[in-house]
């Protein structure tokens, strides 16, 4: 037969109370130690895997766009590609909106691809949307297509000046990136 225990029932709960908290606190403290493993060994992978310095440097770029007269053009670079920026004379501008947009391969009005309050500059990435190429047409006597804009030499597509592909073998227009004027003469890309 089993004999009870004469301890007063009390005692009992303060013993059963002690045990609890003992073994929470020894719980507690080894979640605690796991979790601060795991953030020991996943915060370096986490670091690795964030864009290096050079990257976030080109995220964007801002260009000085004074000196560009009308019916020029520049190359600069952003994100490892060349990007367009020309400053459309008035001519120009006339003429690309005088284009019948039905006849276009990719239609897109001039305002569609310029800035409201700044038409006269256009600013795409100087990639040719069918295999890549640079197309000519921002350099001083460069060729610049049967309709003045560009002319990628590696398989003749032609850009007129409002960079929209009129003939060759390119799908799209050249592509116009995000941007926005910081002041009337920078300009910020990306």
């Amino acid at each position: 037969m089993a004999t009870l225990e004469t301890n007063p029932p009390h005692e009992k709960l303060d013993v059963a109370e002690d045990g609890v908290r003992r073994r929470d606190f020894i719980n507690v403290a080894a979640v605690s130690f796991a979790g601060v493993g795991a953030v020991a060994v996943v915060a370096p992978l986490l670091s690795q895997m964030a864009p290096s310095a050079d990257v976030l440097a080109m995220a964007s770029v801002e260009v000085d766009v004074s000196k560009i007269q009308p019916g020029q053009a520049i190359k600069t670079s952003w994100r490892k590609q060349p990007v367009f920026i020309r400053n459309l004379t008035a001519k120009e501008i006339v003429e690309a909106n005088a284009v019948d947009l039905s006849t276009l391969r990719d239609p897109q009005t001039l305002a569609q691809r310029t800035k409201p309050g700044h038409t006269n500059w256009l600013i795409t990435l100087g990639v040719c949307t069918h295999l890549g190429c640079i197309p000519l047409g921002t350099g001083e006597g460069e060729n610049k297509g049967p309709f003045g804009g560009y002319f990628c030499p590696c398989h003749g597509s032609a850009y007129d000046t409002a960079a929209r592909i009129r003939k060759g073998p390119a799908p799209k227009n050249l592509f116009v990136p995000n941007y926005s004027f910081n002041s009337p003469t920078v300009v910020k890309i990306g």
